[in-house]
């Protein structure tokens, strides 16, 4: 039976996702909560091995392939363009965090050093990519929160770990020095960019010479595990950060330099992985808590969890108080700022501010700190800091996480429609270009007369779709209902073996494509 198990296991993880998956979209609940509550269940379950969390399973296994995507998929021109709210989202939110549940911690607990202090602070501070990412999302929300949201959570990481092991290094030596951490900060940040414009500049060089498109599928996929190897196991968080960096400047230099989107048959594969792996982490994170409660007591889970939902309600607060700080502040004491950038919008400023969960590398980092200090004694408040950070996680999650949906209904963002038309602008420069390289074919002489006529009759007809939604939409539904009577006759045919399995494959698949343009253009028409 034991030989079974991790089958067995990997099967009901599997069923647990697939089912979550099916039902939560229909829940008000999020997926990420349902996920957590599953992780929970299933580590109730007798006999079912409970995983050891790994910290380099954290940081060589689940961040690199999301930190990659996320990454690759965030726009360098609305980055820089928001650099100054990112920058003080991940940087100063994350001092002022750390500060502020380091004085709080030592109200609760005075015989904790302050190193120890500041590096649960740290592990609390930065809100998690995967958790933001997988509840705002799917949501109809302005367009800059989640670009402000997702840069943040690019950046907050690195500087989070920074502090964790200037603080943990305090509290190992007794010894701390701010000017090495800041040296430290600049020095891996350099070498985590240097690190990931050259292996982005060496993939996207070898990439293009791959004429295999499994080579390539494979080279996608393997890139944010090769990027990972750059971190020294644990030395991740004690000794050398860059890897986050490298991750992010890898996965940007790549969509920069490579100029397209993933292809169509390697956009599927991304975000299945990416879905696998946020489904993990969260499964995993009710599974260690499920742990955590089974090592104590029921007598003792009151003194144990109350110091965790104080520290949460201190993240919660500080957050709240600094975004609206942060934002409003800047455009006072600036006017270039004032004029400059555009007038934040209250609502989005608080949906910000509340948009907070923490997830995995809060996990990861807390039970990354060292069982003992230089002398051999045992490290002081480790367990009470990670009973602290589960309860942060948890309580973020459901807490925020159940609460972001109702708010944004609430808010009633007005329809944005500016992404709509930067699209209907590009696709129609970019067909008026495609007529001009047709004509300028035409006149070399070498090009079929009826050919050039049939290809300038369809670049108008979609530059007419493009300027009539009505009319797009008529013949949107007309190409369906064509494709499927294709696909009828193309399985019919293959039925009574007029042609093979691979036939059929290969034209299903020109179905597919047609079916996916003729979407995206229906999906923007204006």
């Amino acid at each position: 039976m034991e030989s079974h198990s991790p089958i067995l296991v990997g099967l009901a993880f599997a069923t647990i996702v697939v089912a979550l998956t099916a039902f939560g979209r229909r829940l008000p609940v999020p997926a990420p909560v349902l996920q957590v509550i599953a992780g929970l269940l299933v580590a109730t379950i007798p006999g079912v091995a409970m995983p050891t969390l790994e910290p380099d399973l954290v940081f060589f296994v689940f961040l690199p392939p999301i930190l990659w995507a996320a990454a690759f998929f965030t726009s360098l021109r609305e980055f820089t363009a928001n650099r100054r709210p990112i920058g003080l989202l991940a940087i100063g939110l994350v001092i002022a965090t750390t500060v502020g549940v380091a004085f709080v911690a030592r109200a609760l607990f005075p015989g904790m050093p302050w190193a120890v202090a500041v590096a649960l602070g740290a592990i609390v501070s930065p809100p998690d990519a995967v958790a933001a990412a997988a509840v705002v999302s799917r949501l109809p929300v302005p367009r800059r929160v989640i670009v402000i949201l997702e840069g943040e959570s690019l950046v907050n990481d690195a500087s989070a770990l920074v502090l964790y092991r200037s603080a943990v290094a305090a509290a190992v030596t007794g010894v701390f020095s701010l000017g090495e951490s800041i040296v430290r900060f600049f020095l891996d940040a350099g070498v985590g960019i240097l690190l990931g414009l050259a292996i982005g500049w060496v993939l996207v060089w070898a990439l293009k010479r791959t004429k295999d498109e499994v080579g390539g599928d494979s080279a996608h996929v393997g890139r944010p595990v090769c990027r990972s190897g750059f971190s020294p196991s644990k030395s991740m968080c004690r000794r050398s950060s860059p890897a986050l960096p490298v991750g992010c400047i890898c996965g940007s230099t790549i969509r920069w330099w490579s100029g397209h989107a993933l292809a169509c048959n390697r956009r599927p594969v991304w975000d299945l992985l990416v879905f696998v792996l946020n489904a993990m982490i969260f499964v995993l994170l009710g599974m260690q808590f499920t742990a955590m409660i089974k090592a104590t007591t029921l007598a003792q889970l009151p003194a144990l969890l109350a110091p965790g939902l104080i520290i949460s309600l201190v993240c919660v607060v500080v957050r709240l108080v600094w975004v609206p700080v942060a934002t409003w502040a800047p455009r006072l004491l600036s006017k270039e700022i004032a004029r400059v950038e555009a007038v934040p919008r209250p609502k989005a400023v608080a949906l910000v501010a509340w948009t907070s969960m923490r997830g995995i590398v809060s996990l990861a980092t807390a039970f990354a700190l060292p069982l003992t200090l230089a002398d051999g004694s045992p490290f002081p408040y480790r367990q009470d800091l990670l009973y602290i950070t589960m309860s942060v996680i948890l309580f973020t999650l459901v807490v925020q996480g159940c609460t972001l949906a109702p708010i944004i209904r609430y808010f009633k963002f007005a329809a944005e429609t500016h992404h709509q038309q930067e699209e209907r602008f590009a696709r129609i420069e970019a067909l008026r270009r495609a007529a001009d390289a047709l004509e300028d074919a035409a006149r070399e002489g070498w090009a079929n007369d009826d050919d050039v006529s049939w290809l300038r009759a369809e670049l108008q007809d979609r530059l007419e779709s493009h300027r009539d939604p009505a009319r797009a939409s008529t013949r949107h539904a007309l190409r369906a209902r064509m494709r499927q009577a294709e696909r009828r006759m193309l399985i019919r045919l293959r039925n009574e073996g007029a042609i093979s399995d691979e036939v059929l494959r290969e034209l299903e698949h020109e179905l597919d494509l047609d079916a996916m343009r003729g979407d995206s253009v229906l999906a923007h028409p204006h």
